[in-house]
């Protein structure tokens, strides 16, 4: 008896998250945190990209299976926190780099019914990809691996991402960011956090990336202004506020008592507005460095006329911003709408405008008709066009002539019948 060879472990892993049963997959996913972390100590070697995929693919299958939403929502927040097993950076990036693979790879299978869970998978794990930065201290080469991994992976020329991926990228990305570095990133940080993306908005040809980086980076940057300013007057005030109580002088003991009952209610009043509002806080801008960045990328001879066109238009809202005035919501460019239109809408188009061109000629030409004055302006005129008048009404009416009868009706008027036709004889009555 041939003895059975055994499997790699990240397969027995893979096959045990794909299985049928949620206790197996639960156990599986358990027990593949804790081998993540004894492979990925330095004495071990860590994992191979290889390795990291099949792993992804049970992990894949395993949110696949996963039913009610509730539990799809802890069982992606237990996937997406796997990251933290991970003891090395690299380790790490070869892990997030495999599940952005894995989501282009099966993307074309997952059906209308599941995509939320996806979408929500897709969410958590940037969120902890943004969680590991931050526990490094935002340094700036932890930043720009991410960010050369997200966008290599997703929005590079060369990569398979289907729209799906990209344009739900696009849209959690500055949302993420703000959840999770809101407090602590400085205006600089968060420009280098953009700055790919307004290479990638210089440079793309893909009409849908060009729209969402648009839309969702820097339009939603001018939208949150507002909201941005005042959470830094909101500092500013807290600021000055704890100097003052640090430069006062004691309080007595019972305006302590009655400040820390109106303290306690002031902390339960902002809970309950958090709770109810659910706007966390905003990202900070230079709103000025961010459009002499987007002018550098946009004046430049490479750039597409398109690119160019959009970016212009928000390094214009940027400007104002700068100097101090909030810009009104402007209509779309045409352009845009021009690029996205279809051939067929566009012959639509052509025809309806070729259909209106006579009818509209037709109705300037009564305008013009009826714009002119019949009156005469000389007395003379006016008489002229009086005698006239009369001599029509004067004038007697002629007489129609009768009509003539045809001969067939003027005999059945006197009363003649007409001559009928002879029947032939048929042969046989012959």
């Amino acid at each position: 008896m041939v003895p059975g060879v055994q499997l790699p472990p990240e397969i027995q892993l893979a096959q045990r998250l794909a299985g049928n049963e949620q206790v197996t997959r639960d156990r599986a996913v358990r027990k593949l945190r804790k081998y993540i972390v004894a492979r990925t100590q330095p004495a071990a070697g860590g994992f191979t990209q290889d390795e990291l995929l099949k792993v992804w693919k049970g992990l894949f299958y395993c949110m696949w299976m996963q039913d009610k939403p509730l539990l799809q929502e802890e069982l992606g927040r237990t996937i997406s926190q796997l990251t933290q097993a991970f003891q090395t950076t690299e380790a790490q990036h070869l892990f997030l780099r495999a599940f952005w693979q894995t989501m282009i790879r099966e993307w074309a299978g997952i059906d209308r019914l599941r995509l939320d869970k996806f979408y929500l998978l897709m969410r958590m794990v940037l969120r902890e990809s943004l969680k590991a930065v931050k526990t490094q201290g935002w340094e700036e080469r932890q930043i720009e691996q991410l960010l050369e991994l997200l966008t290599t992976e997703i929005l590079s020329p060369d990569s398979q991402a289907p729209n799906g991926v990209k344009s739900h990228f696009l849209e959690i990305f500055l949302e993420e960011l703000s959840k999770v570095g809101a407090a602590e990133l400085t205006a600089d940080q968060n420009l280098r956090f953009i700055d790919p993306f307004c290479q990638i908005a210089a440079r793309t040809k893909d009409s849908l990336v060009l729209h969402k980086i648009a839309r969702n980076i820097f339009e939603t940057i001018v939208e949150q202004a507002p909201l941005a300013i005042e959470d830094l007057m909101n500092e500013l005030d807290a600021q000055t506020g704890e100097d003052e109580v640090m430069e006062g002088d004691e309080l007595s003991e019972g305006e302590q008592e009655q400040g820390s009952i109106h303290r306690g209610d002031l902390e339960v009043d902002k809970e309950v507005q958090d709770d109810g509002d659910g706007s966390g806080p905003v990202l900070q801008f230079d709103y000025e460095a961010v459009a002499n960045r987007l002018f550098k990328l946009a004046s430049r001879q490479s750039t597409p006329s398109q690119n160019r066109k959009r970016l212009y238009k928000v390094i214009r809202k940027l400007q104002e911003l700068a100097g101090g005035t909030f810009p009104e919501d402007d209509v779309p460019e045409k352009a845009y709408k021009r690029l996205l239109a279809g051939r067929r809408e566009r012959k639509k188009n052509r025809k309806r405008l070729l259909r209106l061109q006579p009818q509209t000629e037709k109705g300037d030409g009564e305008a013009d008709t009826s714009s002119l004055d019949p009156s005469p302006k000389t007395e003379r005129q006016r008489s002229r066009r009086k005698a006239e008048k009369t001599n029509q009404r004067g004038a007697p009416r002629r007489r129609r002539k009768p009509r003539q009868m045809s001969s067939a009706r003027a005999k059945a008027a006197s009363g003649q019948q007409p001559k009928r036709k002879r029947k032939r004889p048929l042969e046989s009555e012959k």
